[in-house]
């Protein structure tokens, strides 16, 4: 849910309506692969329902990685245009929120506050997220002061929690109640 928690709670809610209005509810069947490693992206995702999990390689045998309700994938290759680093697969039936590139890269063009606000939140949860790895790798070196602050959000967001986790809630029973696109993959 951390991932959610720092974008929408840099977005304004009118970002977050635009976000409800040009995405599409998908469900996906337990094994379908949302993201293969090495292919370019073509939707940005975030997980409504159900549990990713992340592998290393296309092959599916080294998992690094299970994502819960309110995580995004895709927002690596979203901000790079690079082909993507890893492959998602649902584990058990997923209900995902998804919007596709195009779509997005045309409204961060077209409306600049949104584009400053949006890229400013995964610049933010990016850095976290190194931060985040760069510490696990050291994790026999760090104080116990150093470990727990790991798991603790950026201080700049925990003003925002609340109503990022609002802005969450809403998305989540739109697109729930939403019917289904019927381009989802099964």
């Amino acid at each position: 849910m951390r991932k959610v928690l720092y974008i929408f709670g840099e977005l304004a809610d009118r970002d977050i309506d635009w976000l409800i209005a040009n995405g599409e509810k998908e469900e996906w069947e337990d094994g379908s692969v949302l993201i293969r490693k090495g292919s370019p992206i073509t939707k940005i995702y975030i997980n409504l329902r159900g549990s990713l999990s992340v592998f290393r390689d296309e092959a599916q045998r080294n998992k690094i990685a299970e994502l819960g309700v309110g995580e995004f994938v895709g927002e690596m290759s979203f901000v790079d245009s690079s082909p993507t680093s890893a492959t998602v697969t649902a584990d058990g039936p997923v209900t995902v929120y998804s919007i596709a590139r195009d779509r997005l890269v045309a409204h961060v063009r077209e409306d600049d506050g949104f584009g400053a606000r949006f890229y400013h939140a995964i610049a933010i949860f990016l850095a976290d997220r190194l931060r985040h790895t760069i510490g696990i790798h050291d994790y026999d070196e760090l104080s116990e002061e150093e470990r727990d602050a790991l798991d603790e959000l950026d201080p700049f967001i925990t003003d925002t929690v609340s109503l990022a986790g609002e802005r969450f809630q809403r998305m989540l029973h739109t697109m729930l109640e939403r019917r289904t696109s019927p381009s989802a993959q099964s």
